[in-house]
């Protein structure tokens, strides 16, 4: 945790104060925190400041801010990922997060299991873009969308995120040209399910404005990928 991140609502006045028990756990046993320390505090969606701790009990700690901070600036892509197996799923958001993706949107393909789409892990992503915040010392959460239907969302809303200056690349093994390098400008970007899309929806994708890239004759699990790929386009 590289910063606490609270709610508006714990703003309002001159002290804030810090209550959630994953925060104090974090502040109490790994950094010690005492009276005097300073502290990187942020609000989700809003600012990040220095703040100074004044007071430290076993179930609050409070703190006043001192000045504002500048917050990392985002990736501009569109990170577009076939839903991954539940397990993954909490890792993948929150490491995606964590590396300044603006926006991410969890897709059905054909080899995805149905099953996936019943984890109780879709109802706790709020939890894990937390977790990325905290790690990167970031504010502003990602917008993400789910998607049930892959045609529909191939045809009808993905070519509105395509542009010549905002192209689509499809990482995929089994194709000659190379995923471009050092980019700048915004993207999105298309991973598959762990075996892959099928033929015909690497077609659909081709046939609405994707492009097709290959990351080398590695085939490289999902939550490994995307790291990759991102360090490639925005090195």
């Amino acid at each position: 945790m590289n910063i606490v991140l609270l709610d508006e609502r714990q703003t309002q006045n001159d002290i804030w104060n810090i209550t959630a028990q994953r925060q104090l756990i974090h502040l109490h046993e790994h950094l010690n925190i005492q009276i005097g320390d300073t502290l990187k505090v942020g609000i989700l969606n809003g600012k990040r400041y220095l703040t100074e701790v004044i007071d430290v009990s076993e179930h609050v700690i409070s703190v006043k801010p001192l000045h504002e901070e500048l917050i990392p600036n985002k990736l501009p892509v569109t990170l577009i990922v076939a839903m991954p197996r539940p397990k993954v799923l909490r890792r993948l958001i929150a490491d995606s997060v964590t590396l300044g993706v603006e926006k991410i949107i969890l897709l059905h393909s054909y080899r995805v299991d149905k099953s996936y789409w019943q984890t109780p892990f879709l109802q706790q992503l709020e939890s894990f873009i937390h977790l990325g915040l905290e790690q990167a010392g970031d504010t502003q959460p990602p917008k993400i969308e789910v998607y049930k239907r892959f045609k529909p969302f191939v045809e009808d809303v993905l070519p509105q995120f395509i542009s010549q200056d905002c192209p689509a690349f499809v990482a995929h093994p089994y194709t000659d040209i190379p995923m471009p390098v050092a980019i700048d400008h915004a993207c999105s970007i298309i991973i598959g399910p762990e075996g892959g899309f099928i033929p015909y929806e690497v077609e659909l994708l081709q046939k609405n404005g994707c492009q097709v890239r290959n990351l080398g004759n590695r085939i490289i699990r999902t939550e490994t990928v995307i790291p990759y790929v991102l360090g490639r386009l925005f090195c």
